[in-house]
């Protein structure tokens, strides 16, 4: 019951949160049952001594939760708890089959003697007063002391006093196991068999079933909403990324655009209130094309996971890529819309909305400073084009901001409105996720009003090719190493240093700075280098080594490098992992002939 990345969560990450929960039921039946027996829930010391701790310092917080409907101690343990799978995770470990076994159990149990209710009677029960109560598949929930610790916040209130269907197929990580075991949970009876038969008529609307074909080779980290990247060897393949394998980072349903209807708002000028067809965006400003890199926050997030699991989605080394972006400059559409001197003393920022939405009709939104938006030199694009052909549907069609230099979850598509503003995006996404955090603050520490908006990405660069664990025989001599490097903020990749030995001794790589194929002599303007350079080297194989660990680094034209290890930039989000990119290759003798 969650909403996948959106609030830092997703099919592996959430599993803590998840199996706490689980715990927690298990907790709750046991008291119902009589004294906790400790023996058969060992819990570890240090566990149970962190978690009392926890509960100490936060039960007068929790005591405004209490309701008629249940004790106050066991809400306040409960949202503990599904904060603390982690501290948990031994306990819970350790207990798995046992619990398993328990809940299929009392389910079994509890089915045989439910009573059935009506969908009016369901109905009635939609607040915490009065109870919470959902359908799902003919069963009857009550999900009262669920709520406070639904990893998804209030949107669960969505689907009170009625079914969970269709508020689960737009955050299609539900249909799990670990879910439905949670859910199983508080079963407290079995919908009438009219009232079964009436929901079942109505058929429940996929909201992605609308969303276009994607490529087969794309390795998907997430099908509802769809998030996928390409195999690694495919970046260094091509300096532009093909549309096909560039990497596609949904955060809802892609929305259905007729462009002959579409239209471009932009407001909080002293003009008014600018109405733009798309034709009008092409017709009415010059047509300007930036090869630009995107890059999401996350990319390489799957080795902070390696090292403390993280929320979010477990993207690899390939949520980059390299495209040329045509379209009107924002600029010259701000201007045209009444930016000027005047707006330039209280100005800040300038918001962008898209035409995704969730649940409650919120679009996803984002936000730029408002310097970067009007900037000549900050080529920040209302793109229509992505390497010479209208947008994909995947990638903002119609129109979307292409924000070079910044993170992808500043480039909003399928842009519908732009706000100039004093203030930030108040969106999630801008608000409560892509920020960064120190190493020591967990969920239940952060303070998101404490980190800044990621906006410009820090140096990085990674291996494409060797893959980790490749095979290279004896026999070929050497290995050829190819990869990518970026730098955010307009800052020039000018040195990428390759190891073989772990980071011993380095040897540097030959850069490529353009589609034609130019070397380092070719450089962009400075504080313009939008692009990513791809890079190789071609090494002999050391003699008597059975194994290479081969490492990059990369530099930029500030200086700025990566840190060798990432512990010292480990963060709950996985955000920013840009630390010395490694893989291992085994080298093997030729096979002998008989």
């Amino acid at each position: 019951m969650h909403r996948g990345e959106r609030l830092g969560t997703s099919r592996g990450t959430t599993a803590g949160n998840i199996s706490a929960m689980l715990l927690v039921r298990r907790v709750h039946s046991l008291t119902r049952l009589g004294p906790l027996n400790t023996q058969r829930l060992q819990v570890a010391p240090a566990a149970a001594s962190s978690a009392v701790r926890l509960w100490s310092s936060s039960r007068d917080d929790q005591r405004s939760y209490q309701r008629g409907h249940s004790p106050s101690w066991r809400n306040a343990l409960a949202g503990l708890l599904a904060g603390a799978g982690a501290v948990l995770a031994y306990g819970l470990h350790h207990h798995k089959a046992e619990r398993a076994d328990t809940i299929r159990v009392q389910t079994t149990e509890k089915s045989s003697s439910l009573p059935t209710f009506s969908q009016e009677e369901v109905t009635k029960h939609r607040s915490l007063d009065d109870g919470v109560w959902v359908t799902y598949r003919g069963g009857v929930y009550d999900i009262t002391e669920f709520v406070a610790m639904h990893p998804g916040g209030d949107k669960i209130m969505l689907a009170a006093g009625g079914a969970l269907e269709p508020f689960w197929a737009l955050y299609a990580v539900h249909n799990e196991k670990h879910v439905l075991d949670i859910l199983s949970e508080y079963k407290v009876g079995e919908l009438s068999a009219d009232d079964l038969k009436k929901q079942q008529t109505v058929e429940s609307s996929d909201p992605y079933a609308l969303d276009p074909k994607r490529h087969p080779m794309l390795h998907t980290n997430s099908l509802k909403p769809f998030n996928a990247e390409p195999p690694p060897e495919i970046l260094t393949d091509s300096y532009i990324t093909p549309s096909a394998f560039f990497f596609k980072r949904n955060h809802l349903p892609v929305p259905q655009v007729d462009p002959a209807s579409y239209q471009l708002v932009v407001e909080g000028l002293p003009g008014g209130v600018l109405k733009l067809s798309l034709e009008e965006l092409k017709t009415k400003f010059p047509k300007h094309t930036v090869t630009a890199t995107l890059q999401c926050a996350g990319n390489r997030r799957s080795e902070m996971n390696k090292v403390k699991q993280v929320k979010g989605l477990n993207w690899g080394l390939a949520a980059i890529g390299n495209a040329t972006w045509s379209g009107a400059k924002l600029r010259d559409v701000l201007l045209a819309a009444g930016y000027g001197s005047d707006v330039a003393q209280w100005a800040r920022h300038v918001q962008f909305e898209g035409l995704d939405k969730d649940v409650m009709g919120t679009a996803y939104g984002a936000s730029i400073p408002v310097n970067k938006a009007v900037s000549e030199e900050g080529d920040v694009l209302l793109a229509y084009e992505m390497n010479g052909e209208e947008l994909p549907a995947d990638h903002g069609f119609p129109v979307r901001v292409v924000v070079p230099g910044t993170v992808g979850a500043r480039n909003v598509k399928w842009l519908r409105k732009i706000i100039v503003s004093t203030d930030e995006s108040s969106s999630h996404w801008q608000q409560n996720d892509y920020k960064g955090f120190s190493p020591g603050i967990d969920w239940d520490t952060v303070d998101y009003r404490s980190a800044p908006a990621i906006q410009e990405l820090p140096i990085q660069s990674a291996i494409t090719t060797p893959s980790d664990g490749a095979v290279v025989y004896r026999s070929a001599k050497e290995v050829t190493v190819k990869g990518y490097a970026w730098s955010g903020g307009g800052r020039e990749v000018v040195r990428v240093d390759v190891s073989l030995d772990g980071g011993k001794t380095w040897q540097v790589a030959q850069l490529r700075g353009n589609e034609k194929g130019q070397g380092p002599e070719f450089s962009p303007p400075p504080g313009r280098a939008w692009a990513w350079k791809l890079w190789e080297v071609s090494a002999p194989l050391p003699p008597e080594v059975q194994e290479l660990e081969i490492v990059c680094k990369a530099v930029d034209n500030s200086y700025n490098m990566q840190p060798d290890t990432i512990s010292p930039i480990w963060n709950l989000r996985g955000v920013l992992s840009n630390a010395w990119h490694r893989v291992k290759v085994n080298i093997r003798e030729d096979a002998v002939e008989e």
